[in-house]
């Protein structure tokens, strides 16, 4: 049985944003499947018409077998949520908070409680449950916030973003608990700028660009259709890149070109055995490599491929996610 199904869903915004243009979905139980994109790409819009938040402007979907248009307050009783934006009420602790969100469900008070130090003792939090959420770091709080999507225990669980801003350690925490609760057969609805996070978690990903998927599968199938090798070449100017990009097409045993400002990168069965031949044709075109690597396909290659772009997360120092690439 299908878990979310959409066909032809859309949202479009005055004058003529099409920030979602017409997707089809059909995500089958039990599964962790995988929103790929850049800031802007649709993947939050997408995740707000099918959790009730935004009405479409054309197309339907269906979540938990429920019509988000026809039954939305009973979508969002089956669904948990937890959005790019932490919605918690700073000044009561971490106890009320989810105390407050199991109560609003309807839950018995015996039950929430039970409910609420299981959580809390999952996500790390039973030491400071009591303290108000404004003193939690921001690991915390992101923990705090995904436990409160949670508290009824939903079948189905969108999370936007779930892991950015976070430390490494929490992350980690994060996606084993994930894969506990899918284990246990929760279908989750991931958005996600991290690839490692895509590639550990999800059993298929799709990849928005501009409102439209623009590739979807497994991530094993996804990279093994770039080919097994991947040779990026970068260079001095965009220009270079296009005329290394045009003689690459061309040398034996490529399967495949793309090109993303100043790099180039070539994907092929037998990377190793290309690298010299590769450079050597370069330097007959009078073009200065300035810097080659050989690696495996990845799912930035992928992503690169259908899209012309990276979906490379940079973290400054504070912690906030910065998608990059080449320029």
């Amino acid at each position: 049985m299908s878990a979310i199904v959409a066909n032809g869903l859309a949202k479009h915004f005055p004058p003529d944003i099409r920030a979602v243009d017409g997707i089809d979905l059909d995500i089958p139980e039990g599964q962790v499947f995988g929103f790929l994109g850049q800031n802007g790409s649709g993947k939050t819009t997408t995740v707000r018409m099918l959790t009730t938040l935004l009405r479409p402007t054309a197309g339907t979907a269906r979540v938990a077998g429920v019509d988000v248009l026809a039954d939305p307050e009973r979508v969002r009783k089956a669904v948990g949520v937890a959005l790019q934006e932490v919605g918690l009420d700073e000044l009561q602790t971490g106890r009320e908070q989810l105390s407050l969100q199991s109560r609003l469900f309807g839950i018995s008070p015996a039950e929430t409680r039970r409910r609420v130090n299981h959580l809390l003792e999952i996500i790390a939090l039973t030491d400071a449950a009591d303290r108000p959420v404004k003193g939690y770091s921001g690991g915390m709080k992101r923990r705090l916030d995904l436990a409160c999507a949670l508290v009824h225990e939903p079948r189905v669980i969108f999370l936007d973003e779930p892991t950015t801003g976070l430390d490494p350690i929490t992350r980690d925490q994060v996606w084993r608990y994930v894969e506990e609760l899918n284990r246990d057969g929760v279908t989750f609805f991931l958005t996600t700028q991290y690839l490692e996070e895509a590639d550990r978690l999800c059993h298929d990903i799709a990849i928005m660009d501009r409102g439209k998927i623009v590739a979807k599968g497994s991530p094993a199938a996804l990279k093994s259709s770039t080919g097994s090798d991947a040779i990026p070449v970068s260079f001095a100017t965009a220009a270079e890149a296009t005329r290394a990009d045009a003689r690459i097409r061309r040398f034996e045993g490529i399967d495949t070109t793309a090109i993303a400002g100043r790099e180039v990168v070539a994907y092929l069965k037998n990377g190793a055995s290309a690298v010299a031949g590769i450079v050597l044709a370069l330097n007959d075109e009078g073009l200065t490599v300035r810097e080659l690597r050989l690696a495996q396909a990845t799912l930035d290659d992928v992503f690169l491929r259908a899209t012309g772009h990276h979906l490379e997360v940079r973290e400054r120092p504070d912690g906030a996610a910065v998608p990059g690439g080449a320029a």
